[in-house]
């Protein structure tokens, strides 16, 4: 890994409910944090392009989910009910002062979920480019996955394949050859199929939320790409629909907006941590 990105994000590994996490924190102390988690199938290293500009805005802390990048991973984690729960034991764990969530891809449910449960665990959520909508929207790979009957055909190829493909997918963003090896070592043996059963669990999950987010009073910013070949549009218009407090901002992207549009992403997210959070949604 390139030296000065891991110096960047000063990478370590930390324990939460027994489970070793790997996470990443930014040298700036400011009276905001900022809590990031990896998108699908990459790692915390998905936000390096934009952390050091982030990083003037609020401390930065980011981390691997259980069963994803280079965190252990644990079974009965892999879903977004269960994850949010976790995120919100981590919060606890390390004694961040509620913190603003940014969640995107399979991050998006996790935090609705933690929103909706534990109201006052966060300042803010960022979510976006992850399945929300009922009935399901998703389309490619990603319906490929869930609708599969098991997770046996997938066991017989190259998890490093599968994740390339993935990555492949990304427009007007080469990723530093550093940051691609990470993702693509993050899922190698089982650990890129086990993580399937994340999404698999959306058909489950998703009707459970569906039932909450009228509840959620946490401010949250929704950013989704407008060229979404996964996650369509349409899960964030279904989102924006039905919070409460929401602002949705769809950028000109695919699926990883936060790399293929980051001078957008950083500066919306920036805008938002900075106060626009406080500007109620009308």
């Amino acid at each position: 890994m390139n030296t000065s990105v891991r110096e960047t994000m000063h990478i370590a590994f930390r324990t939460v409910d027994g489970l070793r996490i790997r996470c990443a924190e930014s040298d700036e102390h400011h009276d905001q944090t900022i809590l990031l988690t990896n998108p699908w199938p990459e790692s915390l290293y998905a936000f390096q392009s934009i952390w050091q500009r982030l990083s003037s805005h609020a401390h930065l802390v980011a981390v691997d989910l259980p069963g994803f990048g280079r965190s252990k991973r644990r079974a009965s984690l892999l879903s977004p009910l269960a994850m949010g729960e976790f995120v919100v034991r981590l919060v606890d764990e390390w004694g961040l002062d509620t913190p603003h969530l940014v969640g995107q891809d399979i991050g998006t449910g996790a935090a609705l979920f933690a929103a909706a449960r534990h109201p006052a665990a966060f300042r803010s959520l960022v979510v976006g480019s992850g399945g929300t909508a009922v009935p399901l929207q998703v389309t490619g790979a990603l319906k490929d996955i869930i609708d599969a009957p098991t997770l046996e055909p997938f066991r017989a190829l190259d998890p490093r394949t599968l994740v390339a493909g993935a990555l492949d997918s990304m427009g007007g963003h080469t990723l530093p050859d550093e940051v691609r090896e990470d993702y693509l070592q993050s899922y190698e043996g089982d650990r890129f199929v086990e993580s399937m059963r994340y999404v698999r669990s959306y058909p489950h999950d998703l009707p459970i939320l569906l039932g909450l987010l009228g509840e959620i009073r946490t401010p949250v910013q929704i950013i989704a790409g407008r060229r979404d070949p996964l996650v369509p549009p349409a899960n964030a218009d279904f989102l924006h629909g039905r919070l409460p407090n929401s602002k949705l901002d769809m950028l000109d992207a695919g699926h990883f907006v936060w790399e293929e549009a980051a001078d957008e992403y950083v500066a919306i997210v920036s805008a938002w941590v900075s106060g626009g959070y406080l500007v109620k949604a009308e």
